[in-house]
């Protein structure tokens, strides 16, 4: 998952793009960067590490200009020893700087397709490289010497013909202005903002309406899917679909997890959102369990405080904080490989044992994935003193890999797989341990927009939307995905740069 925004203004934009990365960091911990165009010159910097150390004031200064794109990213596959920072920039035609949210599933048949035929050079194995040439050969192949938004739009309907998955983009073009579209699902979430200052409008698009929000634009709307929105860089807005909309279909998991709760994803609040998952999972408690004896419902900080301060207000039992997070550690779930993640646990949560102690607990968390932080944090509530410790998953068992742009992992390394919700409950050492089901999860979510009647639930249903996933692909990006294949990488990544300790480190900077 990433996080992605592109400002056309009329004054610098350096500032304004660095306070949207900070504010989507939560998006992607690995990597950022920023492109601005200075008069027709391309300004870039980006590195592996957060947005601010990477960006340094003497860097700020370099990137200058009125139009810009930036990028905060984790890696989809693999880990960060093999990071790839974004935006990427190709020189032909026009020069053209893209940052992309997502992933493609065809990227293997798209490079062959594009060294083969379109007799372009790749430096990586990334999807966003691919995409980049796919979107610079179309837009070459529409030249008339004169770009117009027609000519724009074309090559986005290009895109959409030759690339498969999930995706939202913004492309800067050198000299002209930005582009952002949509994949034909809407499965990646991307939306568009305007203000206004001293009488002229700009326009921002970004992953998350938060990102508006922090820079005092106001919301336009969601960029469709198939849309393509063209900004000149004298903030002439062109808009087009540019394919057949395929359905309407975001992925569910950015309301359960990845998405700011402050965030508006396609009109929906993600707030309000996972308020209603709480009050649905508290509708299933009091079936399952209703002489139950929970003497109070604690969070798994952060992204699960909504749900369970409704759980706990729809059961009529306290709540309370029992879980103090160390905030300068990152997300536990993105992180790339299974030694980072067990050993950040206890360096991200301590208990607090008066919360505990002597009684029946009952923690909320947002999902399960590997199970491997839920049984840590079992085990520490436990040390802390629970008499008994019940687990509830706001969401249903995540029992299959996604496969448009968040690394979960291979079915073999999650929990749910191939188990019951009594084999995991043991797993992870709870004394009863109860999840949200699909129907109330979609019914939560989709509330407050009728428009959006299905959503991309293929983690917890197998059901892909796109309709090209096999399980030979499966296969394949199994070899890519699991944490064994990304310890083999980190391994001949340390031997590469002659060191031999245990603890994975930071790649060399991109850029």
């Amino acid at each position: 998952m990433c996080g992605i925004v592109g400002i056309v203004s009329n004054i610098a934009v350096n500032q304004a793009i660095y306070d949207a990365l900070i504010v989507l960091q939560h998006r992607g911990q690995d990597a950022a960067g920023i492109m601005t165009d200075d008069d027709g010159s391309l300004c870039q910097r980006k590195d592996n590490g957060l947005v601010q150390d990477v960006f340094q004031q003497s860097h700020m200064l370099q990137l200058a200009g009125n139009m810009g794109i930036g990028h905060v990213r984790y890696p989809t596959a693999g880990s960060s020893a093999s990071l790839e920072a974004q935006p990427f920039y190709v020189n032909s035609p026009y020069g053209i700087c893209l940052a992309h949210n997502g992933n493609l599933t065809n990227t293997e048949e798209l490079q062959a397709l594009l060294k083969k035929q379109d007799k372009r050079h790749l430096n990586t194995g990334s999807d966003t490289e691919a995409l980049l040439n796919v979107f610079a050969h179309e837009l070459q192949r529409q030249g008339n010497g004169t770009l117009l938004p027609e000519a724009i739009f074309g090559a986005v309907k290009g895109v959409h013909k030759r690339c498969q998955g999930g995706y939202a983009v913004i492309a800067m073009i050198m000299g002209h202005g930005i582009v952002a579209f949509r994949d034909p699902h809407g499965i990646r979430p991307i939306i568009l903002g305007k203000r206004e200052t001293g009488g002229q409008v700009e326009y921002i698009v970004a992953s998350e309406s938060v990102a508006l929000d922090a820079l005092g634009f106001e919301i336009v709307r969601d960029v469709a899917p198939g849309e393509a929105i063209f900004i000149e860089k004298d903030g002439t807005l062109h808009s087009q679909r540019c394919g057949d909309q395929e359905g309407y279909t975001p992925c569910i998991f950015e309301y359960v997890y990845f998405a700011r709760p402050d965030s508006i994803i396609d009109r929906i609040s993600v707030y309000k959102s996972r308020m209603r998952m709480g009050e649905s999972l508290a509708e299933k408690i009091d079936r399952e369990r209703p002489g139950h004896d929970i003497d109070v419902v604690i969070p798994i900080p952060d992204s699960s405080r909504t749900s369970a301060l409704s759980v706990a207000q729809s059961l009529g039992i306290k709540y309370r904080e029992g879980f103090i997070k160390n905030r300068y550690i990152g997300r536990t779930f993105i992180m790339p490989g299974q030694d980072q993640r067990r050993k950040s646990v206890k360096r991200k949560l301590n208990a607090i044992d008066l919360e505990f102690r002597d009684k029946v607990v009952l923690l909320v968390d947002d999902s399960i994935v590997r199970g491997t932080t839920s049984k840590q944090i079992i085990e520490m509530a436990r040390e802390a003193g629970a008499r008994k410790v019940y687990f509830a998953s706001a969401s249903p068992p995540v029992r299959y890999p996604n496969v448009y742009g968040i690394d979960m992992p291979v079915s073999r390394e999650l929990v749910a797989f191939n188990r019951t919700e009594e084999e995991v409950s043991a797993y992870i050492g709870a004394d009863w341990l109860v999840y949200q089901d699909l129907e109330d999860l979609i019914r939560a979510v989709r509330y407050d927009n009728g428009d959006i009647e299905h959503f991309d639930t293929s983690c917890f249903s197998g059901e892909y939307v796109t309709g090209d996933i096999t399980t030979d692909y499966l296969r394949r990006i199994e070899i890519g995905r699991s944490d064994e294949a990304k310890q083999a990488r980190e391994a001949a990544q340390r031997a590469s740069d002659g060191d031999d300790s245990e603890e994975p480190g930071p790649a060399a900077g991109v850029g």
